[in-house]
């Protein structure tokens, strides 16, 4: 009896959450009693709010000023605590009245025994296999003992059995008296006991899906914000290197600049760090009661235990309710501090560095998706878009389609002489010329066949001759626009080209990440290449180059203004984020009336 009464105390000595005995203890209003530990967890989960709520009985405490440790200490039952800590645990398989101290703990057996019990249960053949924990280990809160749940109205009996409606764990006799009428649920112990493991581990399982959900998130949110700063850096290193060329008077008008940039990028960024404390909140909220409800070695046996459990799997699963995380909201508020740029002011009287900008770009979708193959500026200020099968496409500078061109020829490139007139490139590397009316005109060019040049690309210089250059020949062919055999070849040694600009007396070739620019015998002149980009290249109205770098896989775009030397004058936008196309295959021209249009595979972006 006396060992049954032990037990009862002892249990009474744990906190419902932890299941542990009681560290710290501090009672609530409602009377409830648990470690400040686990209160202070509950108190996380629950954010600002200063009311705490009983896992127990769901009761209200008010925390003052959110601070745990202001509650009031169960100091009877910390008082308790000391004294069953203290008190000497005698052997109970001694048969004496007079019982010595017991030195260890047979988990299997359940019971304690003195040292010369301890010594022949070891030499029992059967028990050898038994797990004995050393009582100082226990004492000092190394290892918890295992204990049999015993009926405190029969404690002789095992609780056997579990009522899921009463929520409590009974025994054989308790289950005939108490359980047995009113149609009452009840099941093996051990089965609740498998159930519940169960559960507990499916709860768990979501929980870690769900804080990674929102972890990828914050992720997200941190490359957003890192893309905010470099256009930050990027703006503030060309204004700087703007106001060293220029003379000490401009210091004014630099920290002016610099201040617009941060203006405009650091309200970014805090949005984007309130966002990212949302969610950076909500995976704590849910790493601290998934833990307080799956990191547990006991299952809980009494009905406070159990009600506190109930109540916290409640909260966690109400937490699982927060919907995933919403990456419109992060991509909108950093939109506007990727569109910042710098653009510099040149050739004016009044001594200046230049502006911040936002780059706004005019988004369309082509009509058919991957299809795209060239563009190049028309002679009346239009753009035309080469769609391979759909012909040619033609946009004004405000987005809107106008005109569908030789819709039903298959078509690699275009060009425009000075008169006007059509120069397309089919499939086959075929030159043909074509009048404003779209006439076919009876002219042969002797260009070299697919199977000998291999993929063919197009421009047409200020003297309207047309070059033709030849992926797998390696080689261009500049012709005229009479026809015939190609007058001059141009070799292009130890390079592969993709793409073929016409720029003064020289030749623009892009290949993967490297622009030069070639002489017309072939000669490379200038040369720029970048590193974990794609460059594409065309001619300004201002008769300077545009540089496109493309970051593919991540889908963002920055162009820059450079000289006739590949030397960079200004950055007219930076990492503009496209929708990423299947196809690795852009084109860069500029309007004549100054806006610069970017062409993807699937959409045309024309930058104001």
């Amino acid at each position: 009896m006396a060992d049954a009464l032990k037990n009862v105390i002892v249990q009474s000595l744990e906190c419902p959450v932890c299941l542990n005995t009681f560290t710290n203890p501090k009672t609530l209003s409602c009377s409830h009693t648990y470690c400040k530990a686990c209160l202070d967890n509950l108190l996380e989960c629950h954010g600002n709010d200063q009311m705490l709520r009983c896992p127990v009985c769901r009761a209200e405490t008010q925390v003052p000023s959110q601070n745990v440790s202001k509650l009031p200490e169960n100091l009877a039952l910390k008082s308790l605590i000391e004294d069953v800590k203290n008190q000497h645990q005698f052997c109970t398989n001694c048969k004496s009245e007079d019982k010595p101290q017991a030195v260890v703990y047979c988990q299997d057996c359940g019971m304690y025994l003195c040292i010369t019990c301890h010594n022949t249960h070891s030499l029992w053949q059967n028990f050898i296999s038994h797990e004995v924990l050393a009582l100082s280990e226990i004492k000092s809160g190394k290892v918890s003992v295992r204990r049999y749940r015993k009926c405190r109205k029969h404690p002789k009996e095992d609780e056997e059995y579990f009522c899921i409606d009463c929520r409590r764990f009974s025994c054989f006799w308790c289950v005939v008296m108490e359980h047995k009428d009113d149609g009452h649920r009840v099941i093996e112990a051990a089965v609740y006991e498998s159930s519940h493991l169960k559960s507990t581990e499916d709860l768990k399982s979501k929980a870690d899906k769900k804080r990674s959900c929102f972890q990828k998130y914050v992720d997200f949110i941190d490359e957003e914000k890192e893309r905010v700063s470099n256009v930050q850096k990027q703006c503030t290193d060309d204004i700087n290197e703007a106001f060293e060329k220029s003379v000490q008077q401009l210091t004014e008008n630099k920290d002016i600049l610099i201040g617009e940039v941060k203006g405009r990028t650091e309200g970014v960024e805090k949005e984007l760090d309130e966002i990212k404390k949302s969610a950076q909140e909500h995976i704590t909220h849910l790493t601290t009661i998934a833990d307080m409800v799956t990191k547990r070695t006991k299952i809980p046996l009494n009905m406070d235990a159990l009600a506190a459990h109930d109540t916290l799997c409640q909260d966690l699963q109400e937490a699982l309710k927060h919907e995933d995380p919403d990456y419109k909201q992060p991509i909108q508020s950093s939109k506007k501090g990727k569109s910042v740029t710098f653009t510099r002011i040149v050739g004016m009287d009044e001594l200046t560095l230049g502006k911040i900008v936002n780059a706004v770009a005019k988004n369309i979708a082509l009509p058919t998706k991957n299809n795209m193959n060239a563009m190049i500026g028309t002679p009346d200020g239009r753009m035309a878009v080469v769609c391979c099968k759909r012909g040619v496409e033609i946009f004004s500078a405000d987005g809107q389609i106008q005109q569908k061109v030789f819709k039903h020829l298959e078509i690699h490139g275009v060009g425009f002489l000075s008169d006007y007139r059509y120069v397309i490139l089919d499939g086959s590397n075929i030159i043909t010329l074509y009048t404003l009316e779209y006439t076919k005109l009876n002219l042969m060019f002797e260009t070299l066949s697919y199977d000998e040049g291999g993929w063919a690309g197009l421009t047409v210089d200020g003297d309207d001759q047309i070059c033709v250059s030849y992926r797998k020949a390696q080689k261009i062919q500049v012709f005229s626009p009479a026809g015939g055999k190609a007058f001059r070849e141009i070799p292009c040694d130890g390079y592969k080209f993709v793409q073929i600009t016409s720029y003064n007396d020289y030749l623009i070739i892009k290949s993967s990440i490297t622009i030069r620019l070639i002489v017309k015998q072939g000669v490379v002149k200038y040369k720029l290449s970048k590193l974990g980009g794609s460059l594409y290249a065309a001619v300004s109205q201002g008769n300077t180059i545009l540089i496109a770098t493309l970051k593919h896989d991540e889908g963002l775009v920055s162009i820059g203004e450079y000289t006739n030397e590949l030397k960079l004058v200004q950055n007219i936008i930076i990492d503009y984020k496209i929708e990423k196309p299947k196809r690795n295959w852009y084109y860069l021209q500029q309007y004549r009336s100054g806006e610069i249009a970017f062409c993807t595979p699937d959409r045309l972006y024309i930058f104001h």
